[in-house]
């Protein structure tokens, strides 16, 4: 089992063929993460994107990161909305609509079909572990950026609430391999590869559970947490509620994003 994401091009499709997983995390984190700026306010607020720009974002998903922040997208000149999965690009055009300067494609990072030196501002959150050669992906980010552009790109750390969790449910050895292809801790040394600059910029949070049974449904939205999914119900709860204190669940997250130039 490999706890977090998967880098196989036929799992991470199926993973995210629809929003229907992905909506149960957003949701849970909005619900129990203890910094109530949020990560998609702090994510946006870190963004420098100006009147006229191009901007090209990879692996959108379900386009939420825009809800409610339309005149980001009215500002640009040119918004490239991306995602490997048609579903979750239906799903993005639903939250989004149509608009003269926003264009929905299926795109793979690995292979942009995008010209050279097009876009001021490219962004790719929470996507990087799963591409198959990375390193071609960022040689294709660095193609399509303008000297001068920036790469966003958001991520996890290697000390998360999945390490925890791995720990009450005893997961080791073959049963756990976190995806740690593209990290806080690793991710800058692969950037600099392409960029003379990738700025590590860290979310401070954490999570703070009162609901036993959103944990379990969250843990239900991982398709890579199948040694836990393969237990009764009845025992995840029980090995859960071993670990409420005063009523809650605490757990660490580490997130943040890379600012590359």
């Amino acid at each position: 089992m490999q706890i977090g994401s998967s880098n196989d091009t036929a799992a991470v499709k199926a993973q995210y063929a629809t929003s229907k997983s992905y909506d149960v995390r957003v949701k849970f984190h909005d619900m129990y993460s203890t910094n109530k700026q949020g990560y998609s306010n702090w994510l946006v607020s870190n963004y420098d994107i100006r009147e006229g720009m191009k901007v090209l974002e990879l692996g959108g998903g379900p386009g939420g990161l825009w809800v409610g922040r339309e005149d980001i997208i009215d500002r640009c000149s040119k918004f490239v909305f991306t995602d490997f999965s048609e579903g979750m690009l239906e799903k993005a055009k639903e939250n989004l609509g149509e608009r003269d300067n926003l264009e929905y494609r299926v795109a793979d990072i690995q292979n942009l079909d995008f010209e050279d030196d097009e876009f001021d501002v490219v962004i790719a959150n929470g996507m990087l572990y799963h591409v198959p050669d990375l390193e071609k992906a960022l040689s294709e980010v660095r193609r399509v950026l303008k000297d001068g552009g920036v790469f966003y790109c958001a991520t996890f750390g290697e000390n998360n609430f999945t390490d925890k969790l791995a720990e009450w449910f005893e997961l080791g050895g073959e049963e756990f391999h976190p995806n740690h292809n593209f990290t806080l801790q690793n991710g800058g040394e692969k950037l600099q590869k392409e960029f003379n600059e990738a700025k590590a910029i860290v979310f401070e949070d954490s999570l703070h559970i009162t609901e036993m049974e959103h944990l379990v449904e969250y843990l239900q939205s991982l398709a890579a947490f199948k040694a836990v999914l393969d237990l009764p119900v009845e025992k995840i709860r029980e090995i859960l509620s071993a670990h409420f204190v005063d009523g809650a669940i605490d757990l660490p997250k580490e997130y943040g994003t890379f600012a590359c130039q």
